[in-house]
């Protein structure tokens, strides 16, 4: 496999949680080098290198088993890296493991190989290509017994929390999915048919919050409401592959926020670190809350669509005079503009997970500020933007212009993320931030 590009990050260290007023380019690529760490360890490069690390094994093809939510890997890598920095600067409450270190230990040293012992527990066969990262880091550290007792915090952390997660879940196989007949009903979609993904996703343990139902939107309009022929009339005006009403920018914006968009806002982040010089500390901070807080989101969407089970606009709109309802006329030969994705509709992925992204951004950084993004999808195009809030908005609204959702689907995600984010903001102030998952440990880990 061709060696993941790494991250850069300036070195010069601040305290976060001031207004962003530098601007703040977001790119979904990277193919810089960082700087190597600073003497004193204080750099957040090495976080954001082995985010993109992650980031390039979860888009290589092969490399991310399809039943494991790719979130799910993020969460555990970061968590190890941000229990490891802690277990030796004691600024701050440990996510799930405080371990013994002495005050003198590298902190740079105990970050890498936490990531590094992280990632090889969860991708064992890229063994190779992840020491070779980690040999490149502790290179540029000088050896010595700060040094080593870094890379033992690393080693024990990463271990701890490999463990705590090994019987979260996420290895059940769940029945098949069985599609309902009545009007609402969720049902495999056009070309394809694809099985519906991720169905038992709501039955793994979360990472901070209490329950994967604590912030369940409330139920949808039902399909003979006026509301729901609301909404369905939008997206069947905006969402359709030839849309009159849909403008030219409204199309840019479909195909720009293409998913999977937990990986975009990861890219948003690295990108923020940069540009605000973040320490190691903080950074290991942040991307551990955006990371969780990514985890938890997932699953609590997947609670969610599988709670509800509604089906997606194409369906809808394809069998509109069969569902009772005067204010909707069908047209069976209705086409999104993307191809649509193979789970129920409500509530929406993009418009949960950039909720929950740009609350926990505006958190650290405050939510004022440039923010250039581009995209994979549409080389060459930026996106520029004034808020991360903003972000998060157009994000939920690509996913409508692109036939994917209907306006009541990006409501009820934008709130979920929200409640997702602030949750675990406010647990990651206090001694218990990973009670829930202290549990798991309890019952099956470490």
């Amino acid at each position: 496999m061709k060696k993941s590009p790494l991250a850069l990050v300036a070195a010069l260290g601040i305290v976060l949680g001031v207004v962003a007023t530098t601007a703040i380019t977001a790119v979904a690529t990277n193919n810089t080098k960082p700087p190597p760490p600073r003497a004193d360890g204080r750099s957040g490069a090495v976080v954001v290198a082995w985010n993109q690390e992650l980031l390039h094994i979860v888009q290589a093809p092969g490399d991310q088993p399809a039943n494991i939510h790719p979130t799910r890997s993020f969460a555990i890598m970061h968590a190890a890296i941000y229990d490891a920095v802690v277990s030796v600067t004691r600024d701050d409450p440990p996510y799930l493991f405080s371990v013994p270190a002495p005050r003198e230990a590298r902190i740079d040293a105990a970050a890498a190989q936490a990531a590094h012992d992280s990632l090889a527990a969860l991708y064992p066969k890229l063994q190779p290509e992840l020491d070779s990262l980690l040999d490149s880091q502790l290179g540029s550290i000088p050896d010595g017994k700060p040094k080593q007792d870094g890379i033992r915090v690393g080693v024990d952390v990463a271990a701890r929390l490999v463990a705590a997660r090994a019987n979260d879940g996420s290895a059940v196989v769940p029945p098949p999915f069985v599609a309902g007949t009545q009007p609402g009903d969720y049902r495999p979609t056009p070309p394809n048919f694809p099985a519906p993904v991720f169905t038992g996703w709501a039955d793994v343990a979360p990472f901070v919050i209490g329950s994967a139902s604590q912030f369940r939107p409330a139920s949808p309009p039902a399909v003979t409401s006026a509301a729901y022929a609301s909404a369905l009339n939008e997206v069947k005006s905006l969402g359709q592959n030839t849309s009159a009403t849909r403008t030219a920018d409204q199309t840019v914006v479909a195909k720009f926020w293409a998913p999977p968009i937990w990986n975009t806002w990861n890219e948003i982040a690295d990108r923020a670190v940069t540009a605000h010089h973040t320490n190691l500390e903080t950074s290991a901070r942040l991307f551990a809350i955006l990371n969780l807080t990514f985890a938890d989101s997932v699953i609590a969407f997947y609670e969610a669509k599988y709670h509800f089970t509604v089906w997606r606009p194409i369906t809808a709109i394809r069998l509109g005079d069969t569902i009772g309802n005067p204010a909707i006329t069908g047209d069976p030969s209705w086409t999104p503009l993307a191809v649509t994705a193979a789970d129920p509709s409500y509530p929406g992925a993009h418009s949960t997970m950039s909720a929950a992204g740009a609350s926990v951004l505006s958190a650290f950084f405050g939510d004022r500020g440039q923010i250039d993004v581009t995209s994979d999808t549409l080389p060459g195009t930026v996106r520029s933007f004034t808020s991360f809030g903003a972000i998060a908005t157009e994000a939920g609204l690509s996913r409508i212009y692109a036939g994917q959702h209907t306006p009541l689907d990006d409501a009820a995600g934008q709130q979920l993320g929200r409640q997702v984010a602030q949750f675990v903001l406010r647990s990651s102030k206090s001694q218990d931030f990973g009670s829930c998952a202290a549990a798991v440990s309890v019952a099956g880990g470490y």
